[in-house]
């Protein structure tokens, strides 16, 4: 899941809850969430199974195990049901589903052929996860944004046999919550003029990143919708949550999730993933940061646009933050130098939380900054491996 934009970014005056209009009326986000993802892809394999209740996980027959639900068809979610349920649990509250081994290479792949599809739509696509990601469009009012995600859905639905939400907004963090309220299958557009209406009667939980500690905290002091958080003083939230709290009242008041950016350009780009279940290993760990970093890369690519400083954060399972910024020699561009310094930033702040409190990551974030436009290509040594390992590493 996507986290809300960097502290700071949003508006923190006290007083008033009327939205203004967003900087740039016509661009709007599309959030794609495909429906029970990794069902879904079983389902096109075995379609005598549709209407069934299907668990995708660590079948029952092969004895007591310590894994979890994958991924749940809506059948099965009737029974209670839901993906990170440990599996015994799943198989005592739902004994005739149909299990299924998880195939991660057929979903990966899959997922790469939603990214191809939706990039039809938009050069500007940032994935989130393996099933979910943002597609960016120019659209002229909601009835055009609709009409656009409309014809996302059916394609997905007709090429790929896969459902999806999708939630409209012309902000990222209102269009993922919007997503969730469509499921499934549905379509919900929200226009920028209806966002307080929208996330008022809503629990503070429906917000990415609130999790059960935060909203108890909240409860704590008598906010448990956004509407209620509208009437707070961001001051005092802030006491509460740090900057993070101010960024949640901004939300909750309409507030633009982002300033105009300054004539000189982008001054910054982000992406983050948010886990089902806390990371505890390294080795879980590292390959979203790769990940991300390469989706990053390829999105300044598509912009012509190259980085002067790469960061990395965390969100930890109490819900603070640490990360790290740290300025290159010179701009560079492509996945390789991004990742490379991502990924050493991020086992960084593992190492030195390893020898403190070791707590699990819940978010973790990409960042680059010091942007600039690309006069022309820079090549990298990087590019210029041996003949011979270019041979073996061919696929």
């Amino acid at each position: 899941m996507p986290s809300l934009p960097p502290p700071g970014s949003m508006a923190t005056d006290e007083g008033g809850t009327a939205a203004p209009p967003p900087a740039s009326p016509n661009r709007w986000v599309l959030y794609v969430d495909l429906d029970a993802y990794y069902v879904s892809c079983e389902l096109r394999d075995r379609p005598d199974l549709v209407g069934r209740p299907v668990i995708v996980g660590p079948p029952p027959s092969d004895g007591p195990s310590r894994g979890v639900v994958l991924s749940a068809s809506y059948e099965a979610r009737t029974f209670g049901v839901r993906s990170a349920l440990p599996a015994g649990a799943a198989a005592r509250m739902c004994p005739d589903a149909v299990w299924i081994r998880p195939d991660f290479e057929k979903y990966e792949r899959i997922s790469r052929d939603v990214r191809t599809l939706l990039r039809e739509f938009s050069d500007d696509v940032v994935p989130f996860s393996i099933d979910e990601a943002s597609v960016a469009i120019e659209a002229s009012d909601a009835s055009a944004a609709r009409a656009v995600a409309e014809r996302i859905q059916r394609a997905l639905k007709d090429r790929l046999s896969l459902p999806a939400s999708i939630g409209v907004a012309t902000r990222r963090v209102v269009a993922k919550i919007a997503t969730d309220q469509a499921k499934p299958g549905g379509i919900l557009v929200v226009p920028p003029e209806e966002v307080v209406s929208f996330v008022a009667p809503l629990s503070v939980r429906v917000v990415p990143g609130v999790g059960p500690k935060t909203e108890e905290l909240l409860k704590r002091h008598g906010v448990s919708t956004l509407g209620d958080l509208a009437g707070q003083r961001a001051s005092e939230v802030r006491r509460w949550l740090g900057e993070f709290g101010v960024e949640l009242v901004a939300l909750a008041r309409g507030r633009p999730a982002e300033e105009s950016e300054p004539s000189g350009g982008p001054r910054s780009r982000s992406t983050d993933h948010t886990f089902a279940l806390d990371v505890e290993r390294w080795e879980e760990l590292e390959p979203t940061v790769r990940s991300l970093a390469e989706e990053l890369a390829n999105a300044l690519a598509r912009e012509e646009l190259r980085y002067g400083a790469v960061g990395v954060a965390f969100r930890w399972a109490d819900f603070s933050r640490t990360q790290r910024l740290r300025a290159l020699p010179a701009a560079r561009e492509g996945s390789a130098p991004l990742s490379e310094r991502a990924v050493r930033l991020a086992h960084e702040l593992w190492e030195a939380e390893r020898a403190g409190r070791r707590r699990p990551v819940r978010t973790v974030s990409v960042r680059v900054e010091r942007l600039t436009e690309r006069t022309q290509r820079q090549v990298s040594l990087d590019e210029f491996e041996p003949r011979s390992n270019r041979s073996r590493g061919a696929m």
